[in-house]
């Protein structure tokens, strides 16, 4: 044994040999004394997107805008003293795309525009496209950039029956929205219902479709989309729900411009659920709230801004 150490030791000084156990036993790779060492753990996430802004002219109508793209899963791989980028899509403005949410490396793309003019804006849902004054307009297609699973889907097809002009519905993340029937505007297509918070919450539902008429107008998508207006003072679209990525219903009656938020798309939101033996920190920058533990689990919930997320 005294020769075998010998060996060992031979050309080797003592600071040499601690450091060499040190490295064995993990005393440098778990860092004691600093306490910063990434430890992994996993997560659920739920990301949605900025909705999109509906339309309204006097001259045609506008489209409902779609839904912000709706992106969710569970076993997310995290770690401890590590910081993740959070962003929270602002809803788009009158006949604007909805803005991307992102969480770390999941971006849900903001939903798209509600056309006056022609088709629907391409987003993570769709925006319906107007009622012109001849022919139709295509819906914007939803899952853009395409991810799987899809993060939504298309918007209505506007069209003119009659002589009367009326837009088709935004796309939800549940279901398309809907195209105009030739006697309203198109209804938004319904969101999906997630329970990440512990009880079931719908979201991201797509804007209806404006109509050149003075009433029946058309349903946004359950989940926040904004219902769809027509002729006639105050029969504007409403403004989709903030923090559901609902999209901004459209309409024929004008006026809008003046960033009174009608028509215009709800913001997103970063839902995240994880461990309850870990602690998050939320940057400046971002609006959160945190909620009591239950079931072994703890869920932070981000409605605005831009900043970073961490873990202890």
């Amino acid at each position: 044994m005294r020769e075998l150490k010998n060996k060992l030791t031979s050309g080797k000084n003592s600071n040499n040999i601690k450091s060499t156990r040190g490295k064995m036993f993990g005393y440098q790779v778990l860092g004691f004394g600093s306490g910063n060492v990434p430890i992994p753990f996993q997560l659920q996430y739920l990301v949605i997107g900025g909705g999109g802004g509906g339309a309204n002219r006097s001259y045609t109508s506008g489209g409902g805008g779609g839904a912000g793209g709706y992106r969710t899963a569970t076993g997310f791989d995290v770690a401890t003293s590590t910081s993740y980028t959070v962003t929270i899509g602002a809803g788009g403005g009158h006949a604007a795309a909805g803005n991307n949410s992102v969480f770390a490396t999941i971006t849900s793309a903001g939903g798209g525009l509600g056309s006056y003019s022609g088709n629907g804006g391409d987003g993570g849902s769709g925006g319906g496209g107007s009622g012109m004054i001849s022919g139709t307009s295509s819906g914007g297609s939803g899952n853009t950039p395409p991810v799987s699973p899809s993060q939504g889907n298309d918007g209505g097809t506007g069209t003119t029956s009659g002589g009367t002009r009326h837009a088709g519905g935004g796309g939800g993340a549940g279901a398309a929205g809907q195209n105009s029937p030739g006697s309203q505007g198109g209804n938004g297509g319904n969101g999906l219902a997630s329970s990440i918070t512990g009880s079931s919450v719908t979201r991201a539902g797509g804007g209806g479709g404006g109509e050149q008429q003075t009433s029946g107008f058309a349903s946004g998508g359950s989940g926040g989309g904004g219902n769809g207006g027509g002729v006639g003072t105050g029969n504007y679209g409403i403004a989709g729900t903030a923090n559901t990525g609902g999209g901004g219903g459209g309409s024929k009656q004008e006026g809008d411009t003046g960033g009174s938020g009608k028509t215009y798309g709800g913001s997103g939101v970063c839902i995240l659920k994880y461990p309850e033996c870990k602690t998050i920190s939320i940057g400046a920058g971002l609006t959160g709230s945190t909620a009591s533990p239950a079931g072994g689990n703890t869920v932070t919930t981000i409605t605005a801004g831009t900043g970073t997320v961490r873990w202890t």
